[in-house]
């Protein structure tokens, strides 16, 4: 088995990658001197993934929110559930369901092995029955019903309803009431052999451990599979935004905004490179640092909740500014205006060196974290990018290279604003 070094000379440290029988690829990440491990496996199955084909045959369509239903799922077995016997190891386990994939994790400081070996056991060993699954559907018919309460949650999602059209990422992780109605043991089972496949994983460990206490667990646990195609399946999605405006009412004081600006479809993620140039753009357009920040605060259309971030998946990527502001529409018409005047001046140099050492900063701080260290490396390589390869092209990034992301993205012309505000009085 081929065990793959892969180094930073800006970082000064090193990681392993290896690509185990079974088909699993294992990173590990040691940390000198740390007491703590982290380990997360994750699968490249989201709540965006209802329809596809396996090797080529016939078209699967499952009920929405399944991903995140099969999370829930997995954790149970036959003999028990997989959280009690996390309790006598000590580890503190948890996992999670995103647009594009499912992850299962753990943090340890003792019985680091034991832990590992039950997470490569259940996430292998699904156990799903009529009684089961209709067991499920009250609880996460709750989760459901408080996220529709969240009013940050809606503002959001808002945003996405009215930037896509046809996409998947418009409907909640968790599905609706009526679709989790509809899920069943065999729509889980279809759903699991299609993507929990080993080949479609990645594990990735960080702290205090060593590939060969990884591959010892590995060995003994992993059950070899046959490799297969997985092809998810979407529909055209049109450039343009679905609705310019959509607003919500809820029972807030101060009325919330997201500011979303859709992206056009591109067959492969960014790049590394693109990645971190697209980072220090959006922290010197829109940080606690930047004129457009401290002129919303300024005119007092923000307070210290205003964020920014730019989401990607399978055929989808968008850049979302918000928080809370009492008049949403101006907030939004001055974000446009900073953004049209950087595409048109470019991005002052004072402001983008500043913008990269936060960046470098903040990664290389990052990296203190085993939970970051792992979380960063399993996102990357769902998105085939590479962590160091990321700090590199931060660190060396030019005025030009930031400049000319802007190109490419922040369409003023085809985004969505999405409010949420209390009922006039």
């Amino acid at each position: 088995m081929d065990i793959k070094t892969v180094s930073s000379s800006l970082v000064k440290d090193s990681y392993y990658v290896t690509k185990h029988p079974s088909g699993l690829t294992i990173f590990v990440y040691p940390k000198s001197g740390y007491k703590s491990t982290y380990a997360i496996i994750g699968t490249n199955f989201g709540s965006v993934n209802t329809r596809f084909r396996v090797n080529g045959g016939d078209e699967i369509t499952v009920p929405d929110g399944i991903a995140h239903y099969l999370e829930h799922k997995l954790f149970e077995s036959e003999d028990g559930d997989a959280f009690a016997r996390y309790a006598k190891t000590g580890a503190n386990a948890n996992a999670y369901t995103s647009f594009e994939k499912t992850c299962y994790l753990f943090s340890c400081t003792d019985h680091f092995e034991e832990s590992l070996e039950i997470l490569l056991d259940f996430v292998q060993s699904p156990y799903f029955t009529p009684q089961t699954v209709a067991k499920e559907q009250g609880i996460i018919g709750q989760e459901i019903k408080m996220y529709d309460d969240s009013p940050g949650w809606r503002v959001m999602f808002n945003t996405l309803v009215g930037m896509y059209q046809k996409h998947p990422v418009r409907i909640d992780i968790a599905g609706t009431v009526e679709s989790i109605a509809e899920i069943t043991a065999e729509k889980l089972y279809d759903c699991y052999n299609s993507f929990y496949n080993l080949h479609n994983m990645v594990l990735c460990v960080a702290g205090n451990a060593t590939m060969e206490q990884v591959l010892k667990v590995a060995d003994r646990m992993l059950k070899p599979c046959e490799e297969q195609t997985v092809e998810s399946i979407f529909e055209d999605e049109p450039y343009e935004v679905g609705q310019s405006y959509i607003e919500q009412t809820f029972p807030v004081t101060i009325p919330m905004f997201h500011l979303g600006f859709k992206e056009n479809v591109r067959s492969e993620p960014i790049s590394s490179a693109e990645a971190a140039y697209t980072d220090i753009l959006l922290y010197a357009l829109a940080s606690q640092s930047s004129p457009l920040y401290n002129k919303l605060l300024d005119e007092r259309l923000i307070n210290d909740s205003f964020d920014f971030e730019r989401m990607e998946g399978p055929n989808y990527a968008a850049i979302l500014f918000g928080g809370e502001s009492r008049d949403p529409q101006r907030a939004a018409s001055i974000i446009k205006e900073a953004i049209a005047q950087a595409k048109r001046d470019g991005i002052p140099r004072e402001e983008f060196e500043r913008a990269k050492k936060a960046i470098y900063g903040n990664i290389i701080a990052d990296f203190n974290s085993n939970d970051n260290i792992a979380n960063v490396i399993v996102d990357m390589y769902f998105e085939n990018r590479e962590l160091f390869a990321y700090v590199d092209a931060a660190a060396n990034a030019t005025l030009e290279d930031v400049t000319s992301r802007l190109s490419d993205i922040l369409d003023t012309d085809n985004c969505t604003l999405s409010v949420v505000k209390g009922e006039d009085k």
